[in-house]
């Protein structure tokens, strides 16, 4: 009987291929598994969205593949949860004037939080998902840390700085050494009808991918965010934006402005209601400050660290000096200045393939 036989791992199971090959790796281990989908936003909320992750299909999809696999299935109700925390959150950003990471939230607030609570209640001594990624322990320092997966253009570690040390702890990732085509490749082996469906770019809640329309579905009573106001190019008034929640930093299409060349999204002021634009030149900064930090790697930061950062999903990181100054603040200061640092994004610091930490971007500047 193998050491893993005596564990028993809750599984989040989307439907799709990921994490039904993350549940077929973890059989074969030897784990006890528990699969369990999570319904986190309501149908009859948004009915524009009856397909993609947390939908009625998906659901049934991962039932499938439990049964297939021969190990139980639930459906947990985090939908409350998921409405209180992420998508309050997510309108409350773009009301701001900044543009949010909701997957970030979600990760802490549900996978790590709701579905965390769940695992721990059931007597699991894991949860598991299908994000690509892995989870190390430095025996020395007793800390728990995310690292970039095998698959780099799969990799989601920007998108987990935000799980803490005890969720970590507790955490597997099965795919974490792991291509993309070859769990594809182990889907096929399977039969899985998973294998061939292309990945989701959407956000789950998002009905037609447009947050604009979430907003007017969640939040109809709207005003000054969803009315035209000034937009502003070097201190003069040259048109009208259609509400300023329908903008973001370094955005050129939809400005719909005659000014003979391009010119893009430098800074919203969602208190006057205004849109800033400039030319392409003026949109690359050094310096931001972010909040809502949380370490991994390291558990504080005693004095200015060199590293990579990234501030968006996509961005490949750039050389940076990484100082904390404050409880709950780190100031970041590029070596060479970086476009349309976005405030409301993720920024995260990584030594290496390691996440050492990250917060959300709130001010930026050419500062030194």
């Amino acid at each position: 009987m193998s050491e893993n036989s005596q564990k028993t791992v809750l599984i989040a199971m989307s439907g799709g291929v990921d994490s039904s090959v993350a549940a077929h790796l973890l059989k074969d281990e030897g784990y006890n598994l528990v699969g369990v989908t999570m319904k986190t936003w309501g149908f009859d909320d948004i009915p524009e969205k009856d397909s993609g992750c947390c939908s009625l299909e998906t659901i049934y999809s991962a039932r499938n593949v439990a049964n297939q696999l021969g190990f139980p299935h639930y459906t947990f109700d985090f939908t409350d949860r998921f409405n209180e925390v992420v998508i309050s959150n997510f309108i409350e950003e773009y009301l701001k004037g900044h543009t949010p990471n909701p997957c970030v939230l979600c990760n802490k607030a549900i996978k790590w939080g709701a579905l965390l609570e769940k695992a721990e209640e059931l007597g699991a001594d894991y949860i598991a998902t299908g994000h690509y990624a892995r989870v190390n322990h430095n025996i020395n320092t007793g800390r728990y840390f995310i690292s970039k997966s095998a698959d780099l253009s799969k990799d989601q570690s920007y998108a987990l700085w935000q799980v803490s040390q005890s969720s970590l702890a507790k955490t597997l990732f099965p795919l974490g050494g792991y291509k993309k085509t070859e769990i594809r490749s182990i889907a096929k082996k399977l039969g899985l009808k998973s294998a061939e469906i292309p990945d989701s770019q959407e956000i789950c809640f998002v009905p037609n991918d447009d947050y604009r329309q979430l907003i007017q579905i969640r939040m109809p009573e709207l005003g000054s965010a969803l009315k035209d106001g000034d937009v502003i190019y070097h201190d003069k008034k040259i048109g009208k934006h259609k509400g300023y929640i329908n903008y973001t930093i370094g955005q050129r299409r939809g400005l719909q402005l005659s000014l003979g060349k391009p010119v893009y999204v430098s800074k919203i002021d969602a208190d006057n209601n205004v849109v800033y634009v400039d030319d392409e030149q003026m949109l690359y900064n050094r310096e931001l400050i972010c909040n809502g930090i949380n370490m991994q790697k390291i558990g504080e930061i005693t004095s200015p660290v060199k590293a990579i950062v990234k501030i968006r999903y996509k961005d490949q990181g750039s050389p940076a000096v990484i100082e904390q100054i404050s409880i709950d603040e780190i100031k970041v200061i590029f070596d060479e200045p970086k476009k349309s640092i976005t405030p409301g994004q993720s920024t995260v610091f990584y030594d290496g393939d390691d996440v050492i930490g990250g917060g959300i971007i709130q001010t930026i500047s050419n500062e030194q």
